[in-house]
């Protein structure tokens, strides 16, 4: 199939709005059908379909805390399963697009660009950065780091003093196809604001509430100079 884009994850969140909202060529892959535990199946698919392009979403992300309580699997999925995703790709010289995450930054000074040195905020953000590293050994292959959510927000409350670029699924499954002849690592978000001010544009009954938690970096925005540029428009307006 010429020009076939293979997508991991094929039944994970991001994956079934990309379903709705694209018209690419897109073949979505179960776990059945690509287990990134198991460098075989791997490379069966990639001889199997022959991707141009293979988008990496799978992994494992919510809830949280299973990164803390179970490295092993965090390190298994996100790293490891990463890393065998990557040597296929190699193999078979088949591009590599990688869901990252913003969280690699630490937080604190906000505004960050692709080019600064990464602090993990946490082990969700370490298994992230772990598997970044192994597809940045990769030349054709194409990191984004992303701040992205459900849309309607999945809480009831939202932080006013916690700033960061949030942008709805939907609104990044519109942006992908036009970063996907890119190369290298790309921050992808919106307007930088308080969670709060995000989410009361499109939910008026949102809870203001703050992060009381000294720890917890507040300051999560990233900056998106080389977003605007691809997309030659402001992503604040």
């Amino acid at each position: 199939m010429k020009n076939l884009i293979l997508i991991t994850g094929g039944n994970g969140r991001f994956a079934q709005i990309l379903k709705k909202k694209v018209n690419l060529n897109f073949k979505f892959l179960t776990k059945t059908e690509l287990d990134i535990l198991k460098p075989n199946s791997i490379n069966k698919c990639l001889l199997k379909y022959k991707p141009k392009i293979l988008i990496h979403t799978a992994g494992l992300s919510r809830p949280m805390h299973q990164h803390e309580s179970n490295i092993a699997k965090s390190i298994d999925l996100n790293i490891i399963g990463t890393a065998n995703v990557v040597k296929s790709c190699k193999k078979y010289n088949v591009k590599l697009v990688y869901f990252s995450t913003c969280y690699v930054y630490d937080g604190v000074k906000g505004n960050h660009k692709e080019s600064e040195g990464l602090n993990p905020i946490n082990n969700y953000a370490l298994s992230k950065m772990g598997g970044e590293s192994s597809v940045r050994m990769y030349d054709n292959s194409l990191v984004l780091r992303i701040q992205m959510t459900e849309q309607p927000f999945p809480y009831k409350k939202a932080y006013s003093n916690l700033y960061s670029n949030y942008i709805f699924h939907e609104d990044i499954a519109k942006l992908l196809p036009k970063l996907l002849n890119k190369n290298g690592i790309i921050n992808v978000g919106g307007k930088s604001q308080s969670v709060y001010n995000f989410v009361k544009q499109h939910n008026k009954d949102i809870i203001k509430t703050k992060i009381n938690d000294k720890e917890t970096p507040l300051k999560q925005t990233m900056n998106l100079d080389k977003l605007k540029k691809i997309l030659k428009k402001n992503i604040n307006s």
